[in-house]
């Protein structure tokens, strides 16, 4: 007799549907696992064994094949567990195999038969609901994959339970469906307001969150780019359902799943400047998505931008672009996601002191320059913001006045992406609404300037010399200007101020 139970295999975002085949055979005494396993699923054999043996049920002493179909798809994680032990005890006929048709089995098994948390449960649960199948999970993956949406959620603490609700002998409480993602948004970390000065970096800061546009800050040590960086992520607005469960996805393929089982929030992530490629762009023997699929719909902060290897550095032109990365192995080629705001910092110059006259080294301007040659033309054309942030003065530190908060930045930058989102709406955009990610017609027909505006726009392209990506990364920035002032078109002002944030004149 063969038993068959269906599982799923993740290949980057795309989960794809895995029937385990078991089969009890005469023969020498073997348990053998084909079907492209690695060396987790091939270590499943010892802890299913234990799993038998708690169970009170011997392991069959005949020849024991377990395949995952189909073959050619490489099959890793611990996941596979429960489902080959189900398999198996389908094949004796210690449970009847016919009452898993319909669902899909994930989790990993403890030596005491215990069901343990397992990554991916989001996407496996997704999967489901799409074939209008149940999702045996394990306990401790129920939070996650409640926000899919699938009613039909069999969240068990180990084999037993899983065993025991089939038979009807006693029902596994029904998983509530996360409904409404909207009613426990977690409180942001850090405010706005703790930042002292600094009004121009601020309001740099509110356009590029406005837009969703790169950011490049250079300063002095101690001028407050860091720290500015790190309260951006409170003037970002919840995601949107979709958005949550996308990243969330992401997330739990990386198996760091939050408490709550849903990301609700826009991620910020800061890698050290150590960090290696394959940390950034994703990749190793498992494919795992990197920083820059992990910043997904959020912010990927880089400190110290020319202090990354060039490499790494330059691994980011094409996601900037395609918002997307492809991870290319020799059998497969896997795609994460990459809609990503780029928020960079660094010094002007090695000391660090370039532009003030009783620090600055005596190697200025070469220091500066050489500096500022370790990051290369094209990332640097990728920004759309680049601003000078000077120190603090002594007497903004002392300043009584009630700073502006987060909370109120926060409803400005979402009337403006509100703007945004309903004027692509309009124009039949399915993606990349935000401006600072507008593509193609639709790019040119919301960037159009009237003829005097277009004389100054090109008077100023033609005393810079800039690149047709420099350009519309001008153009991007005027339009999100435009829409903060709820200006319908792209005015002289405008412009003018989007191109001070293209050139800064300190550097």
């Amino acid at each position: 007799m063969v038993s068959k139970i269906k599982t799923v295999a993740f290949i980057g975002m795309r989960p794809s549907e895995i029937t385990v085949e078991a089969q009890i055979s005469p023969g020498i005494v073997s348990f053998c696992i084909v079907g492209l396993p690695d060396k987790t699923v091939g270590e499943a054999k010892e802890r299913i064994r234990s799993t038998f043996y708690q169970l009170g049920i011997g392991f069959p002493a005949k020849k024991v094949i377990v395949n995952m179909a189909p073959a050619d798809i490489p099959k890793g994680g611990s996941h596979y567990d429960l489902p080959i032990a189900l398999a198996i005890l389908g094949a004796i006929e210690a449970i009847d195999i016919s009452l898993f048709e319909n669902t899909i089995s994930i989790g990993e098994l403890g030596l005491d038969g215990g069901l343990c948390y397992v990554s991916g449960a989001i996407c496996a649960a997704m999967l489901a609901n799409e074939n209008d199948m149940a999702l045996i999970c394990p306990k401790a993956c129920e939070a996650e994959a409640a926000w899919s949406g699938n009613d039909g959620i069999i969240a068990c603490s180990n084999i037993v339970s899983v065993i025991n609700h089939f038979s009807g002998i006693s029902q596994v409480p029904k998983t509530e469906v996360g409904s409404n993602v909207l009613r426990a948004i977690p409180e942001y970390e850090g405010d706005m307001s703790d930042v002292y000065g600094q009004p121009f970096a601020k309001r740099a800061l509110e356009i590029a969150a406005s837009g969703g546009h790169n950011l490049l800050m250079i300063g002095s040590p101690g001028s407050g780019k860091s720290m500015l960086a790190s309260r951006m992520k409170s003037i970002l607005p919840p995601l949107s359902p979709a958005e949550a469960l996308e990243t969330t996805c992401i997330y739990s393929l990386a198996g760091m799943s939050p408490d709550n089982g849903l990301i609700l929030l826009p991620p910020f992530r800061d890698p050290h400047h150590s960090s290696s490629l394959i940390s950034i762009v994703g990749g190793g023997p498992s494919a795992k998505p990197g920083e820059l699929s992990l910043s997904h719909n959020g912010i990927l902060f880089l400190d110290e931008l020319p202090e990354f290897q060039r490499q790494t550095i330059d691994a980011l032109r094409q996601p900037l672009e395609t918002n997307n990365i492809t991870v290319a192995r020799a059998k497969e080629h896997i795609t994460y996601p990459a809609n990503i705001q780029l928020v960079a910092a660094m010094n002007p110059c090695k000391c660090g002191f370039y532009g003030v006259m009783q620090k600055q080294c005596q190697k200025i301007p070469r220091c500066a320059i050489e500096y500022r040659n370790r990051i290369s033309g094209p990332i640097l054309d990728r920004f759309d913001i680049i601003i000078f942030v000077n120190s603090i003065k002594v007497s903004e530190l002392f300043e009584k006045e009630d700073r502006e908060t987060s909370e109120t930045i926060r409803k400005r930058v979402t009337l403006s992406r509100e703007i945004q989102i309903k004027r692509a709406d309009c124009n039949d955009v399915s993606d990349f609404k935000l401006n600072g990610k507008a593509r193609g017609k639709y790019l040119n027909e919301v960037t159009k300037l009237d003829s005097s505006t277009s004389i100054l726009f090109q008077q100023i392209v033609q005393s810079t010399n800039i690149s047709a990506r420099g350009c519309h990364k001008i153009l991007r920035v005027a339009r999100t200007i435009a829409d903060m002032d709820g200006s319908t078109d792209i005015q002289k002002h405008h412009i003018a101020e989007a191109a001070q944030y293209k050139f800064p004149n300190n550097y």
